[in-house]
């Protein structure tokens, strides 16, 4: 005890008349260290060991610059085959705030300034970088972005929800809207993950093609059910790449397309008819729902119940599927709420200096979703995900709408 007690003096002392470079190797070495031990941790493993606790394997590693009070550390993050890892001492939220400032700043160097931009950097204590310093500090959150990306998505995803967001972006001296389009699945194990992203001039078919021969590429599979609004393009684009799949058409922007349909003195009423369908406990008393529906509202608004009559079946697809899943699956929601948060993001920048800004951005703020997403917990239980993946088997689960029926 008392030589371990020699030996830290002697280190103090070291690093007491050390100089700030000594202060730096230290501290870096000693955070690497920490780092290692969390990812061997949370793998189940040491580099080359074998246990019988092992999850995945390590697959190289990604810089991550670190600015402290001792100088720039230069750290590595182990890289997983599956999964994702970040270690808690660097707060995995930081990311977007690294993404934000670099938007902000570049957009600053770039001679853009705004009242919003101005504001925020004074908030930062001022603008004092340069555009050599912007570059590098966006090349490196590229790369790490980029990675994400760009990552195999080597497992079956049994659902997949599209949608896009539109957000404004300077190009060639102009203002124009992009859309930024998403990509969200859930696992056959049941756990949700952020599938991809892409940026473009709108939301043409070619654009939407691509972007599914993307995720296709990257290795997405499995597909059974796309849930999305019926944007023409994209359902073009689902027929194209994943044929086999089925195709729900979802029930939020349904309703908000009938409601337009009928002068609004006479939208809750109607309104109230047709959401009676999806309240239903079974396909055939959906179908039932469906035919009082066209009953009340043919006579007097014949253009709702053309509508009703036509996506019948697309807005009822999932039906088809788990009953503890038909919340989740008849609408997007599950995707709506990543949107939001993305477009309040956004806000803070509000007009973005170029596309690379605005995908950079995003994918932080994507990339930190899907983190928090892997922590263990399921979007869907594994009993339910089995009814789905294996229907022959035996019913694991009874549907609570419809106990009491029989008696």
């Amino acid at each position: 005890m008392a030589q371990d007690r020699m030996t830290h003096q002697a280190v103090l002392n070291h690093l007491d008349g050390a100089d700030a470079d000594v202060l730096r190797r230290v501290l870096e070495h000693a955070m690497q260290r920490l780092i290692e031990a969390e990812a061997a941790a949370h793998i189940g493993a040491s580099p080359h060991e074998r246990t019988a606790t092992r999850t995945t394997h390590r697959n190289g590693y990604r810089e991550r610059i670190l600015d402290t009070g001792s100088g720039r550390l230069e750290l590595q993050i182990p890289k997983l085959r599956t999964g994702s890892f970040f270690p808690s001492l660097l707060e995995p939220r930081r990311r977007i705030d690294r993404a934000l400032l670099a938007v902000v700043q570049e957009a600053y160097v770039l001679g853009i300034s705004t009242r919003k931009v101005d504001d925020l950097m004074a908030a930062l204590g001022g603008c004092s970088i340069g555009r050599t310093e912007v570059s590098r500090i966006c090349a490196l959150l590229d790369e790490e972005l980029a990675e994400f990306r760009d990552r195999p998505l080597d497992e079956p995803y049994p659902y997949v929800w599209f949608d896009a967001t539109y957000e404004k972006v300077r190009q060639g001296g102009r203002i124009v809207s992009q859309a930024a389009v998403v990509a969200v699945g859930v696992r056959d194990s049941g756990e949700k993950s952020v599938l991809g992203l892409a940026v473009g001039p709108s939301e043409t078919e070619a654009f939407w093609v691509e972007f599914c021969r993307s995720l296709a590429r990257r290795g997405l599979s499995g597909v059974q059910l796309v849930i999305s609004d019926a944007h023409e393009g994209l359902r073009s684009a689902l027929a194209q790449v994943f044929a086999g799949a089925t195709w729900q058409r979802c029930k939020v922007h349904f309703l908000r397309n009938v409601a337009s349909a009928v002068p609004k003195t006479h939208a809750p009423a109607v309104l109230a008819v047709v959401k009676s369908i999806f309240l239903q406990p079974t396909r055939e008393t959906a179908k039932d729902a469906v035919a009082h529906a066209l009953t009340v509202l043919e006579p007097r608004f014949p253009g709702v119940a053309a509508k009703l009559r036509a996506a019948e079946a697309d807005v009822l697809a999932y039906l088809d599927f788990p009953v503890d899943h038909w919340r989740s699956i008849s609408s997007t929601n599950a995707i709506e709420r990543v949107n939001a948060e993305l477009d309040r993001r956004a806000k803070v920048v509000g007009i973005f200096p170029n596309t690379a800004s605005l995908m950079r951005l995003f994918t932080a703020v994507l990339q930190d979703q899907h983190d928090e997403w892997q922590d263990g917990r399921r979007h869907f239980s594994q009993q339910s995900m089995a009814r789905l993946l294996h229907p022959d088997g035996p019913p694991l689960l009874t549907n609570p709408l419809t106990e009491g029926l029989a008696a």
